[in-house]
């Protein structure tokens, strides 16, 4: 090749600073993760392993939600004066703890104190990833779908081996080797930024929620509330009962699910814009939600978790764009909060009405109120 035709070849395109911030990001939750999801498949089915009840069982998974509820503030300003790395490290280091708690530690009371500190983990990984994936506007939707695929593979991989090796050697063992996980997440960490995020003073006044904030609770309440406890008990006879691989394989589907479709959801939010995405898709939730109600269970929850992936990284940068400069973390932290509710009461609103109202009512119900709140986020 001559030195004209080798001139006249693109240099490839090395990745820039906020790719690379928002790749080490999504990195350390996807090493810390595993050890929360593992939990949410074994400490339900092997409950007196772990010295809790079933009913005790359950506020231990919601305990790390109802935290971060009340914490985001509190995570929200610890981390805008520390940066990054300062913040991902001692997060990544308390999620090792707990996964050691969750491997030695017996009884509701001890294991408490560990869910809640998961909580507050959870909520600097989580506010971190949206934060370095929107630090650009330019491709941020493309980096916040990169970076839900690459958290998910934590997870997707955790749940068949840690099914495996429950079975081998009871429920215990894997939170050994994921605190193992959890610490080379340190690694990462030392590679993000440690510069403060800098957030002009508020004055603390109460102020009622957005159109985003809505959207944001209804796709928590029926999304990761609703519809997660309507699969388990709508087709708890069509399942193999007590299978706990069976579980992880179909928790780990989730997951991948979000690795192969959540790019494809940033990329489409480049083309088209994150806005009417959101909108074309939470219809198509709906209608999904509908027929999910109306019986179509196993179409239906198909549609919507391929839905669910494609819709994750849609709101980081209408935030972003809707609140850029120094408030996006504020405004990030504040439609996490919104997403915790729903996804929190979504779960006790589906055990108290699924025994006794009709799924085909309940979810249409969900589901319009879902789709108006999408169109409402276009009108702001």
């Amino acid at each position: 090749m001559s030195v004209s035709e080798s001139a006249s070849v693109p240099a490839p395109r090395s990745p820039s600073s906020a790719d690379l911030n928002a790749r080490h990001s999504a990195a350390a939750l996807a090493l810390a993760l595993p050890s929360d999801t593992v939990l949410y498949l074994l400490l339900p089915m092997f409950a007196p392993q772990f010295g809790v009840s079933v009913a005790e069982a359950g506020v231990l998974l919601a305990a790390n939600r109802l935290v971060r509820i009340a914490g985001y503030s509190w995570v929200a300003r610890f981390y805008a004066r520390r940066g990054d790395r300062p913040t991902d490290t001692l997060a990544v280091a308390a999620s090792a703890i707990c996964a050691l708690g969750y491997a030695t530690l017996s009884g509701f009371w001890l294991l408490l104190p560990v869910r809640l500190l998961w909580g507050l983990s959870f909520a600097a990984l989580n506010l971190s990833t949206q934060a370095m994936a929107t630090a650009d506007a330019r491709g941020a939707s493309r980096r916040s779908g990169r970076s839900r695929a690459i958290i998910a593979i934590g997870p997707m991989l955790a749940l068949p081996l840690g099914a495996v090796l429950a079975e081998v050697w009871g429920p215990r063992a894997i939170f050994f080797v994921l605190a193992v996980v959890a610490v080379a997440g340190l690694a990462v960490t030392r590679r993000l930024p440690s510069a403060p995020h800098p957030v002009p003073p508020t004055r603390r006044r109460v102020t009622l929620p957005g159109s985003l904030d809505i959207w944001s609770f209804l796709e928590g309440f029926t999304l990761d509330g609703l519809f997660v406890i309507g699969l388990a008990y709508l087709g708890k006879d069509l399942l193999p009962g007590g299978a706990v691989i069976a579980a992880a394989l179909l928790m780990a589907l989730r997951y991948f699910s979000e690795i192969v479709l959540s790019p494809t959801g940033g990329h489409m939010a480049e083309r088209l814009g994150a806005e009417r995405l959101l909108v074309g898709l939470s219809m198509m939730t709906a209608l999904a939600l509908v027929g999910f109600g109306a019986g179509w269970l196993w179409t239906c929850a198909a549609a919507i978790v391929v839905l669910r992936a494609l819709q994750l990284p849609l709101v980081p940068p209408i935030v972003a764009q809707r609140t850029p400069g120094p408030r996006r973390v504020h405004a990030l932290a504040t439609r996490a909060v919104w997403r915790d509710i729903g996804a929190g009461t979504g779960p006790m609103v589906a055990g108290l009405l699924l025994p006794v109202a009709s799924p085909f009512w309940l979810y249409t119900v969900s589901a319009a109120c879902l789709a108006l709140s999408a169109l409402a986020c276009v009108r702001r």
